[in-house]
């Protein structure tokens, strides 16, 4: 079908149901590696796309978005000597009362479609986002080179250059809270994983070391009645401490930059960092990824606490790098599951 919007999804192994709905309404071309695309490869692909759909390991560079759309510019004179002069004519006034209908959308469809202006190239329309069944998505002659849409398979944004995007008229899906009830149960799994000890029962069955039963064989640490701390109760740390109520804690800590009326909502004490740490027997961390956190974990620490029994277990879900080489000692102890 003619004048279908154009995507370019990045990488072939997004779900299958979400590429059937673009290519029941687009004309898709998928880059066939599950590496990441590279940017050379990115900007030469995208050129004629309306679309780009990209995960969140795909760091969208202002060099990237400069190429995605047209940059626009004009220089003022009389509105009426321009238009006899001009073999191009560029809208380029701020938008106020008196120029937001300077172009007529519904003239303008009149005039391309009966040739009486060449073409058009717009980066600023009404609405916006265009529906892709408006009359000017349809005409050949009107600008459709630029990408408008960047779609990312991800919760967050860091990945994508948002202060060049805000220069540009290109608009940024994502997918906000998808993952939280997921994030929190797989947390929830993790921690009865590692203070049950599942995965180190399971590797003695396996290797076939499991002899005989003693009273404290593979004897864990409770969740009831025991304190569980949050280092952030943002909204999957939310999440999770309501499913962790019903085992029964004594008490849930959370630290933050600020108390929080949800923390109270569900019965939560604020305390500080180090206070936490003293108070805990079982610490969650939660906070989001920022230069000032994305080291919260010193893994060569880490370690040599599991190693040494300093901290009983550790289940992890973040780890650096992704994956871990199998040969990584933090894959090598019993006590650590992820």
């Amino acid at each position: 079908m003619a004048n279908r919007p154009k995507v370019l999804v990045c990488r072939p192994d997004f779900p299958e149901g979400g590429i059937k709905l673009l290519r029941d309404r687009c004309d898709v071309e998928i880059y066939n590696s599950e590496n990441e695309i590279p940017d050379e490869v990115l900007l030469k692909k995208m050129v004629g796309k309306d679309a780009l759909f990209v995960s969140g390991r795909k760091r969208i560079t202002k060099e990237v978005i400069e190429s995605a759309g047209d940059q626009l510019g004009a220089e003022y004179i009389d509105l009426d000597n321009l238009l006899r002069q001009s073999d191009f004519v560029i809208v380029a006034c701020p938008l106020t009362p008196e120029t937001e209908a300077i172009v007529d959308h519904e003239a303008l469809v009149h005039a391309l479609k009966n040739k009486i202006i060449a073409a058009a190239g717009l980066d600023v329309m009404d609405p916006e986002p265009l529906p892709i069944d408006h009359p000017l998505i349809g005409l050949d002659n009107c600008a459709k080179n630029g990408v408008k849409v960047i779609a990312t398979m991800s919760v967050g944004l860091d990945h994508i250059d948002l202060g060049e995007i805000k220069r540009t008229s290109i608009k940024i899906g994502y997918t906000p809270d998808v993952l939280t009830e997921a994030t929190a149960e797989l947390t929830v799994a993790l921690l009865l994983a590692t203070s049950r000890r599942v995965v180190e029962g399971h590797k003695t069955i396996v290797s076939g070391e499991w002899k005989m039963w003693t009273p404290t064989f593979m004897c864990g640490r409770g969740l009831y009645k025991s304190i569980v701390g949050f280092v952030g109760l943002g909204r999957i740390g939310q999440s999770i401490a309501k499913k962790l109520i019903p085992f029964g804690p004594s008490k849930i800590l959370y630290s933050g930059p600020r108390r929080k009326l949800e923390g109270d909502q569900l019965g939560a004490e604020f305390v500080d960092f180090d206070s936490l740490l003293r108070q805990s027997d079982f610490v969650i961390v939660m906070c989001p990824l920022t230069s000032e956190t994305e080291a919260i974990v010193d893994q060569e620490s880490l370690v040599h606490a599991l190693k040494n029994k300093i901290i009983a277990a550790a289940g992890l879900d973040v780890m650096t790098p992704e994956p871990l080489p199998k040969d990584h000692p933090l894959v090598s102890l019993d006590n650590c599951g992820g």
